[in-house]
């Protein structure tokens, strides 16, 4: 449940005054959870009452009724909504198919001018905020330090840390959960990237508002610098609380995270983008079926049950990947018939999804090492690190792989725990 938050939490050292707005009571409902963007109009006005507003969000940011924040900000009649920042295809939508946007383009509904931060800006310039004075985020978020969301925040708080601009990030789930802490921490040399601006694990267990108090809290910002920052927190969030447990709806994060399932096994299989094996998109199961034509999956299963894996068994299965209407461009060995393993969730709560990915890694790598190619730039984006490769190569088991990144996660740990919103 939510920390008894002050409305001015001032925290030691250096680190900048951090606002948590103060929880309110909130009225009859039908969500055990209450995101924060619902809470802001109500309960928070205050806010982005009598400011000039920038946005920055995607398809996710609705409101219980399925308003979409921009179009509520445009409406409200003590501020004035100036600018948009989305994704890559549209802040309303996800379809990969869609005609993309370009680094700027017009909002059809208010007109506004919207920015594209997948583009060449990553980060917002001075004349893109021009005149702003508080940035809003509402992004969803899916647990995974290389989904590019967490590191756009960074970017973006980063730019108003520049220009003084005040942000408000409206707090949702973490829809894997709070728990636990897992996967290699991010090198030092590989920060303020797409995927991996700053030095958290790739599981990371914090919701979108706790990682902006830590990366203003602990001067992770390029620079060092620190924001003016409020988190709207939820109401009827906790640490253990899968997505399917909150009463949102569930709108998927990207086209081919279909389900709540498909996003979990995402957090590990993910890392076989980095190779020539299919991940399973183009099939009914994305990232829970992973394949190639040449890969002995029988033989990969036997592997892999010596693994001390937790909540998760392996079935050989053969699939065809295919072309689907929401795909941009044709999946990883679309039309091939490959001998695959598909990873079935017995126990989510003992699952760890990125110990999985690393061992199924391991098994094809172990069987097959003249037969994978590693696209090098991919992996680097996916780990932020080269030791997983350089592990792998080395002959090491996914025991002592593990244990590679055991101390530094601890150490993360005990800093984020000064960041938590919930319990």
């Amino acid at each position: 449940m939510l920390l008894l938050a002050t409305t001015l939490l001032s925290l030691t050292g250096l680190t900048p005054a951090v606002h948590v707005a103060e929880p309110a009571p909130v009225g009859a409902r039908t969500a055990p959870v209450v995101a924060g963007a619902d809470r802001l109009f109500a309960d928070y006005a205050h806010l982005i009452r009598g400011k000039r507003l920038a946005l920055v969000a995607n398809h996710s940011a609705r409101l219980a009724d399925g308003t979409h924040l921009a179009d509520a900000l445009f409406r409200h009649p003590e501020s004035r909504l100036t600018v948009l920042f989305g994704m890559e295809y549209d802040i309303r939508s996800n379809d990969y198919s869609a005609i993309r946007d370009g680094d700027v383009a017009t909002d059809r509904a208010t007109g506004l001018p919207k920015y594209n931060l997948y583009g060449e800006h990553h980060k917002p310039t001075p004349a893109m905020l021009a005149g702003v004075e508080v940035i809003v985020f509402d992004i969803q978020e899916v647990g995974a330090r290389f989904y590019e969301h967490i590191n756009i925040l960074g970017f973006v708080m980063e730019a108003a840390a520049d220009q003084g601009i005040a942000v408000v990030v409206l707090d949702r789930p973490n829809p894997i959960t709070g728990r636990t802490p897992d996967g290699f921490v991010t090198d030092p040399d590989a920060r303020f990237r797409f995927g991996s601006y700053a030095r958290v694990p790739v599981v990371h267990a914090m919701t979108m508002g706790e990682l902006a108090r830590l990366y203003t809290g602990e001067r992770l910002l390029r620079g060092g610098g620190t924001v003016s920052l409020t988190v709207v927190p939820m109401s009827g969030w906790s640490r253990g609380m899968w997505y399917d447990e909150t009463g949102l709806p569930w709108r998927k994060p990207s086209p081919n995270l279909l389900t709540p399932a498909s996003l979990l096994a995402y957090v590990g299989t993910c890392l076989f983008e980095a190779v020539n094996v299919s991940e399973g998109r183009g099939t009914d199961h994305p990232f829970e079926v992973i394949g190639a034509p040449w890969l002995d999956n029988a033989r990969a299963v036997a592997l892999l049950r010596d693994v001390p894996l937790r909540g998760v068994r392996f079935e050989a299965v053969e699939f065809t990947p295919v072309q689907q209407p929401y795909h941009g461009r044709p999946p990883e060995l679309a039309g091939e018939t490959l001998r695959g393993i598909r990873l079935h969730v017995t126990d989510r709560d003992a699952f760890e999804p990125y110990k999985t990915g690393v061992a199924l890694l391991w098994a094809v790598h172990t069987l097959h090492a003249e037969r994978l190619v590693w696209n090098d730039a991919v992996l680097d984006r996916l780990v932020a690190t080269p030791r997983l490769k350089a592990l792998l190569l080395d002959g090491k088991s996914p025991a002592e792989i593990f244990a590679s990144w055991a101390g530094e996660v601890e150490t993360f740990a005990a800093t984020r725990e000064r960041y938590l919103l919930y319990r």
